[in-house]
């Protein structure tokens, strides 16, 4: 920090408009968090124990659900907090802190929603070599070099942000701590670091959206020429649930950023995010198992050894 900085706290606004609907708020929230946790947990538990579940694409899925639980659990414990109790401060660091790993873990989600496609690429593509070419040892390439990426821009960003000078507004129009409002807070010259945050979200977006596009164009063309409908719709099944989560992403993120008019942004951005860090989460596990018989079976055998054991 610099020396301009005195602001120690910052206080998250929340949703005042409805703030007297406090304990309702909290308690249907509060359900819809632990109902996320629960499935995400479930997720990462079959797959990790159930032998039925050791390709790659299950492997992708187990990582992709935990940091889904860890993007909730960064922000929804302290918007319960506010719906509950009305602690709407936060620690300069802590703000910092949560800014930080909801820009990682969301930043590592498109990262791997584009692995994700090119497993998917590869495996309708190219079956005969696709064991050979997504093995373990590349799944784990890969997932690591998208953490390494998203880790070292995020910490660039957020470092930057960081230094600006904090010294006079603390209210954030948001109900958790979001780089964009943090910006407008700082009474230093701030063209640098909106610079840079645009430029790594165009980064991040354009790359994973390009990789994306072109992974599932090459699927639609080997679907189309495949010989039969049955076969088509056998490998079009297997896409449908990454095509589902990967519209929901994209289709939330494009309505908080792209915008024609800023003067309305931050309310309907704080309602975006709710639904992105909330009830999306809350549906990607939903999404993930209700159409898998490979997830279905895992999950009935998990079943039956617990009632086994108990």
């Amino acid at each position: 920090m610099r020396n301009g900085t005195t602001v120690q706290e910052f206080i998250l606004e929340g949703f005042p408009a409805v703030q007297h609907l406090g304990r309702l708020l909290f308690s249907l929230n509060l359900l819809a968090y632990l109902t996320s946790i629960t499935g995400n947990v479930v997720i990462v538990s079959i797959v990790c124990t159930s032998a039925h579940l050791k390709s790659p694409m299950y492997f992708f899925l187990g990582v992709f659900s935990f940091a889904e639980s860890c993007f909730t659990s960064a922000v929804i414990p302290k918007l319960l907090a506010i719906f509950l109790l009305g602690k709407q401060t936060i620690s300069f660091v802590a703000c910092f802190m949560q800014a930080f790993v909801t820009l990682f873990i969301g930043a590592f989600g498109f990262l791997l929603i584009a692995v994700m496609s090119v497993d998917r690429c590869v495996a309708i593509c190219k079956p005969l070599h696709y064991p050979t070419i997504m093995d373990l040892r590349t799944c784990v390439l890969l997932i690591m070099a998208s953490l390494a990426v998203t880790f070292t821009l995020i910490t660039w960003l957020v470092v930057k942000v960081s230094q600006l000078s904090f010294c006079g507004p603390r209210l954030i129009p948001h109900f958790f701590c979001d780089l964009s409002p943090l910006i407008h807070l700082s009474c230093s010259d701030t063209r640098s670091a909106e610079a840079l945050t645009f430029a790594l979200a165009l980064i991040i977006l354009l790359s994973s959206l390009i990789i994306t596009t072109i992974a599932y164009s090459n699927i639609v063309i080997t679907i189309v020429r495949l010989p039969s409908a049955k076969e088509r719709q056998k490998a079009f099944s297997t896409c449908s649930s990454h095509l589902m989560v990967l519209s929901l992403m994209y289709g939330s993120c494009v309505f908080i950023y792209v915008k024609p008019r800023q003067t309305s942004r931050l309310e309907s951005n704080r309602e975006a995010a709710l639904v992105n860090t909330v009830f999306t989460p809350l549906l990607n596990p939903v999404i993930y198992t209700l159409r898998n018989k490979q997830v279905h079976q895992a999950l009935r055998e998990r079943l039956s050894r617990i009632k086994l054991s108990g």
